[in-house]
């Protein structure tokens, strides 16, 4: 009878896919000006707290992660500048991470892709702020001695569609829409 059940479990499994934690991850993000000025972009990084992907005959088929929106961080500033840029992505400006302090991604499939460098296309939705719609990107995915990677290429997101807007309208008319991201998850 033990026998049986351990392989209905093995069954299961592999019917269903193996979930392996995330142990390492990079986020990246770019948020731009419309004017072209010296300061006209920024950079700067968001941990992710937790996350998982669901593997199946060792490809990747689903997962999901969350991002601890309370770290963003501005990466190409320092002292002053980089103290008020981040209070105004961490407050009602922008994010608002003391009413929203995580965002997630699902991954719904991923598919094949003709590309050589980012062999796939990571299809998902984002939640930022409660608000959910659909983001792909083309990922490269690498197996080595049972560590999984899922590296994408700079990828954008629509804001505004998240309600990620500057409160006052004359200012954030003056960021563009579009910010780039680029990730990367390590599981094994």
């Amino acid at each position: 009878m033990k026998k049986v059940l351990l392989l209905a479990v093995l069954a299961s499994g592999l019917a269903f896919g193996q979930t392996k934690k995330v142990i390492g991850s990079d986020v990246h993000w770019w948020g731009y000006k419309i004017a072209k000025t010296e300061a006209s972009s920024h950079d700067g990084t968001v941990k992710v707290k937790s996350g998982n992907l669901v593997l199946k005959n060792g490809a990747v088929v689903g997962g999901d992660f969350v991002l601890d929106m309370t770290t963003i961080s501005a990466t190409d500033l320092s002292g002053e500048g980089k103290t008020k840029l981040e209070g105004h992505l961490k407050n009602g400006d922008f994010f608002e991470v003391e009413k929203y302090p995580t965002a997630t991604y699902k991954i719904t499939s991923v598919k094949k892709n003709t590309n050589k460098d980012y062999n796939f296309v990571v299809n998902g939705n984002l939640t930022v702020k409660g608000k959910t719609n659909p983001v792909s990107f083309p990922a490269k995915i690498t197996s080595n001695k049972g560590i999984i990677t899922l590296e994408s290429d700079k990828f954008s997101f629509d804001r505004q569609k998240f309600d990620v807007a500057y409160k006052a309208a004359m200012q954030d008319a003056l960021v563009k829409d579009d910010v780039d991201m680029k990730i990367k998850i390590t599981v094994k």
